[in-house]
């Protein structure tokens, strides 16, 4: 089973390359508010259960993926294809 995270600084959390973003696509000319910068993960999850994949993805976003203090995380579960 294929998991996207997607991890990014919680509301209230400084962001810099955030403002960075924010700054420079105004600069260009671009009408924008608040700029966030997060990561994706992609993973392959050895599970075709849907609810451990997503408990055993909860996990490894509490233990490494994110900082739970300072980052929200988002999950997105798909079948594999083929």
């Amino acid at each position: 089973m294929r998991a996207t995270v997607l991890v990014r600084p919680k509301q209230g959390i400084l962001d810099p390359q955030g403002q960075a973003v924010e700054s420079s696509l105004r600069q260009l000319g671009f009408s924008v508010g608040d700029a966030r910068v997060g990561r994706v993960v992609d993973l392959e999850v050895d599970s075709t259960d849907a609810l451990t994949a997503r408990a055993e993805v909860e996990r490894m976003c509490e233990q490494l993926l994110a900082n739970p203090l300072i980052e929200s995380y988002e999950i997105e579960l798909a079948e594999d294809e083929g």
